[in-house]
């Protein structure tokens, strides 16, 4: 009975640069772009794997990463970063973004001590959020530290194989 009051109709997916696509529950088989719609199939053998039939032709598509709502998939070996929103997430995401201050200025911190492997990202250099800035090894497992904004790098803290502590400053990136 509980599920009645939350049966959701619409999610919506935000891209890394913040464009919103919608699609209704439960998802169809069709895919309507502009006045057209097209028949796509998810299907999966044990050659290709998962991938995606549309117009006759096979596309791969793998998760690589999914955490909460973010996820990151390969789809034709290319790689998105996405994550997927109720109305009410999408609403409470622009109350929060209008009542939290114009910051000028974003910082990225160490999440946990380890050792920086690789820092892929210069001064001067535009990111766009959800791209990697860097690796960190921590307990032998490499994480990419992503930037949470579109900007341009500042300042770059962190320097290959070198130990950082956690809330250490590793990036300082100004918000476009």
């Amino acid at each position: 009975m509980a599920n009645d009051k939350l049966q959701i109709k619409k999610l919506y997916a935000l891209s890394s640069e913040n464009r919103k696509f919608s699609f209704s529950l439960p998802l169809k088989q069709t895919i309507r772009i502009g006045k057209r719609e097209y028949e796509v199939k998810l299907k999966a053998d044990e050659k290709l794997g998962t991938y995606i039939l549309w117009k006759n032709r096979k596309y791969p598509v793998e998760i690589v990463r999914s955490r909460q709502n973010k996820y990151e998939i390969l789809f034709n070996d290319i790689s998105y970063t996405f994550t997927v929103e109720t109305p009410f997430s999408l609403q409470r995401m622009k109350v929060l973004n209008s009542k939290r201050g114009k910051v000028e200025q974003e910082f990225i911190k160490a999440p946990m001590p380890g050792k920086i492997i690789d820092v892929l990202v210069r001064e001067g250099s535009t990111v766009l959020r959800g791209q990697p800035v860097l690796i960190l090894e921590a307990m032998k497992m490499q994480n990419e530290i992503l930037s949470p904004v579109n900007g341009v790098i500042v300042k770059v803290s962190a320097r290959a194989n070198t130990n950082v502590m956690k809330d250490d400053l590793l990036v300082e990136i100004k918000i476009s």
